[in-house]
């Protein structure tokens, strides 16, 4: 996903900002919530129909601002391409997952993403990581076995449901490992790309990798899924447009913590719609991946504030 780093609003609205944020992640649980009801289909298709059907509504919000014809102008094809394919592989391996697993589950162990990024900023980029990070990063992982623990102990147990949800928690696993590169390539992006051109190319190029996935077997579909994967599409389009929007109307460290209110819509729809019951090791690992991006957020921030301190120190 894109955060509009590069381009947040002059105009400080923090309840407005966090309104748009909180619809967003319900947007998206429920874009989750209609993957999961279409059935284990595969994840080629799943990605083509939400990258495609995505492109309708983005396309209208660039109409509406009058940059439709603007938005593919690049002087980096080459860097979006590549996000795109660490995209269409991140989301691949969690649409596997998330129809393998408990609804609240799979939502929660996306929540690894953010520690990742710290992770592989210091070890691709050098960015310098003091042990508070460090520290925050290992009870984060600590909360990620807490709730992959049941699953990955059925490994053991030599049943075909066991070995389809070790699948589905290594395959999340693997989406937010390559989320978290495509973080690290959107963070290069937004210093010389409008956030609307980074969310264009995306969908364009996750649409036509896509495709390449056919020759390795797409399910036919029936009526309700073809409904589920569009509507699917259009949620994430619009879950999309409201992310980036939120950014405009305050800043990262307010409006971040509230991604995490999607552990709670998830499993309150995973216990109404697919009678899913989260275990405690689910909300107690929970607690703790949240407990420490939440702390992250805030480290970024109280860094950021440093560093525009002491630039303001130079230029006196």
């Amino acid at each position: 996903m894109s955060v509009a780093a590069g381009e947040i609003g002059t105009q400080q609205r923090p309840l407005y900002g966090i309104a748009l944020k909180v619809i967003s992640v319900t947007v998206f649980v429920v874009m989750s919530s209609l993957i999961k009801a279409a059935g284990t289909l595969p994840p080629g298709q799943i990605v083509f129909f939400r990258s495609f059907f995505a492109i309708f509504p983005i396309f209208i919000m660039l109409a509406w601002q009058r940059e439709l014809t603007t938005a593919f102008h690049t002087r980096h094809p080459v860097s979006h391409i590549l996000r795109g394919l660490v995209g269409v592989a991140s989301m691949g391996f969690s649409f596997f997952g998330l129809t393998r697993l408990p609804l609240p589950e799979a939502i929660t162990l996306n929540y690894a993403q953010p520690l990742l990024v710290v992770v592989f900023s210091a070890i691709f980029i050098g960015e310098v990581v003091r042990i508070y990070r460090w520290s925050a990063v290992i009870v984060g992982f600590v909360g990620v076995i807490v709730i992959a623990w049941p699953n990955l102990t059925l490994l053991t147990s030599g049943a075909s449901l066991g070995r389809d949800e070790v699948a589905g928690v290594l395959a999340i696993l693997l989406g937010t490992a390559t989320s978290a590169v495509a973080t690290l390539l959107v963070r290069r992006l937004v210093m010389t790309e409008k956030t609307p051109t980074i969310v264009l190319w995306f969908s364009v190029t996750a649409t036509v990798v896509s495709l390449f996935t056919i020759p390795f077997g797409w399910a036919p579909l029936t009526h309700w899924q073809i409904v589920a994967l569009v509507s699917a599409g259009i949620c994430g389009g619009i879950g999309q447009i409201l992310m980036t929007q939120c950014y405009r109307h305050a800043e990262l460290s307010t409006i971040a913590p509230f991604e995490y209110t999607s552990m709670v819509l998830a499993i309150i729809v995973g216990y109404f719609a697919f009678g899913d019951v989260p275990t405690l090791y689910t909300l107690v690992g929970g607690l703790l991946v949240a407990a420490a991006g939440i702390f992250i957020i805030w480290r970024e921030r109280q860094l950021g504030l440093k560093r525009a301190a002491a630039r303001r120190f130079v230029q006196q």
